[in-house]
């Protein structure tokens, strides 16, 4: 099929259209339990899991991105396996160790920081006790910092060793550029300001970042995230490429963008699925901390007891109902 071709039409879109809804082990994002509305295409599955809050424009990023997966197919692989790391919500240092115990082989993890609600301290020995296990640790602090409050932060928790970067420490662009033109030692790399922006290039080119933290739904697509990491590599700056809490067929998207990309020098953010107390489907481990890269195949019984109420499917369904139209709109899906 080409990379151009019109949008399916609301009932072939949903024809075969799942919710579901998946526990997690522990709060992450503020939740613990994930939605998900899975759509099944000509190519395969696809999946449409605009966080909540998200308006309808934004979302509609998301159902495109399914609708690639679903109706198109991955972009064309140049590796087998991807590199992931572990990723630590923001619990106490004592649940460390048996939250490890979901990433075997794992030799990278991501940690969340500036929670709301906890202090400094609390951050340090969570990435300390994370450091007795796992040699390369990055932390992620979505914006929770002041410029300021970074700053300290960032050099109290390289005293302890070195971190590989901080992502999103601050929520600004220009509150970016300041930290990393702070000092303190640490690469900065930008998430929200390149998956949310209008202009994902901007923090780049202010001079904010140093890595790119990019996600297949919000980017609209695999070959969305291959596009774009073709134009960060004009400036120098690497690409990670990360999870938004997917479903199995959603990291396989990940996974997909990924696989697919010339340079991977870090360990990508797609082991989230040890989160869930159960996925929609029994995937291969990862294999000394790599994923295998492939499609996935929902297990109908699986889906049977994991099925959203008809309450949130409706409301589901109707998100995707003024999404579609909004990518009507703008007609042809082009997915050059």
């Amino acid at each position: 099929m080409s990379p151009i071709f019109e949008l399916p039409s609301f009932d072939d879109l949903i024809a075969d259209a799942v919710v579901v809804s998946l526990p997690m082990r522990v709060r992450f994002r503020g939740i613990t339990t994930r939605e998900a509305l899975l759509l099944r295409g000509p190519a395969g599955w696809g999946e449409f899991a605009p966080f909540v809050e998200y308006d309808d424009e934004e979302a509609a990023h998301w159902l495109r991105a399914g609708i690639e997966a679903a109706w198109l197919g991955p972009p064309p692989a140049i590796r087998a396996t991807v590199p992931v790391n572990a990723t630590v919500p923001a619990i106490d240092a004592s649940a460390v160790p048996e939250l490890l115990e979901r990433f075997p082989g794992s030799r990278t993890a991501k940690i969340k920081v500036a929670e709301k609600g906890q202090s400094l301290a609390d951050d340090i020995a969570r990435v300390n006790e994370v450091r007795r296990h796992i040699p390369n640790v990055r932390v992620d602090a979505n914006g929770g910092w002041s410029v300021d409050e970074a700053v300290v932060a960032l050099r109290a928790l390289t005293e302890g060793g070195e971190l590989e970067y901080a992502e999103q420490p601050c929520a600004s662009v220009e509150e970016l550029v300041r930290v990393r033109a702070a000092g303190t030692g640490v690469r900065i790399a930008a998430d929200e300001s390149i998956r949310r922006a209008e202009d994902p290039l901007r923090v780049v080119r202010a001079g904010g970042a140093d890595v790119a933290i990019v996600k297949v739904p919000p980017l609209g697509g695999m070959r969305a995230v291959v596009a774009l990491s073709t134009q960060l590599a004009e400036y120098g700056v690497p690409v990670v490429v990360s999870s938004a809490l997917d479903t199995a067929v959603g990291m396989a998207s990940g996974l997909a963008a990924a696989a697919a990309l010339p340079e991977l020098p870090f360990a990508c953010g797609l082991g989230t699925g040890g989160l869930f107390v159960r996925d929609i489907a029994v995937v291969d481990p990862a294999i000394s901390g790599a994923l295998s890269v492939g499609a996935v195949e929902p297990d109908p019984s699986i889906l049977t007891q994991l099925t959203a109420t008809p309450e949130r499917t409706a409301w589901w369904l109707g998100r995707v109902r003024r999404c579609h139209r909004i990518l009507d709109q703008r007609g042809a899906l082009n997915f050059v």
